[in-house]
């Protein structure tokens, strides 16, 4: 049962991963959409600079040590991406910086977007 909430754990945190990254593409006229998305890049933001662990990190190790799954630091879905994408090694600070790089963006896709709303409703003298 352990493993099983381990598997839904890390498919949550990938899902969650995925929408921090990309979710700005598909809030465009979802205005209660956009305002969740910039605060999960916000919420991105303050994980990857820090001091505090991902919640979903935790329930993954939670989950994995109590299924009896060897005791490794870190979540296993960031150690099957280092895995598969950071080979060879990347440093950690390289993987910060593009992370919180791609959340920046995304904020600043919301920021265009607001400033054309604005303009739009302003009226013409």
């Amino acid at each position: 049962m352990a493993i099983s909430l381990a598997i839904l754990v890390v498919t949550v945190h990938l899902a969650w991963l995925l929408v921090v990254i990309f979710g700005a593409l598909g809030t465009r006229g979802r205005p209660v959409w956009g305002t969740l998305h910039a605060v999960a890049l916000l919420w991105g933001i303050v994980v990857e600079v820090g001091p505090w662990p991902c919640p979903l990190t935790l329930a993954e190790e939670y989950f994995e040590a109590r299924a009896g799954a060897a005791a490794v630091n870190g979540s296993a879905l960031l150690r099957c991406l280092d895995d598969i994408l950071y080979c060879p090694a990347v440093p950690t600070w390289l993987v910060v910086t593009v992370a919180v790089a791609i959340c920046i963006l995304n904020l600043a896709i919301y920021a265009r977007r607001l400033g054309r709303a604005l303009k739009q409703r302003r009226p013409h003298a």
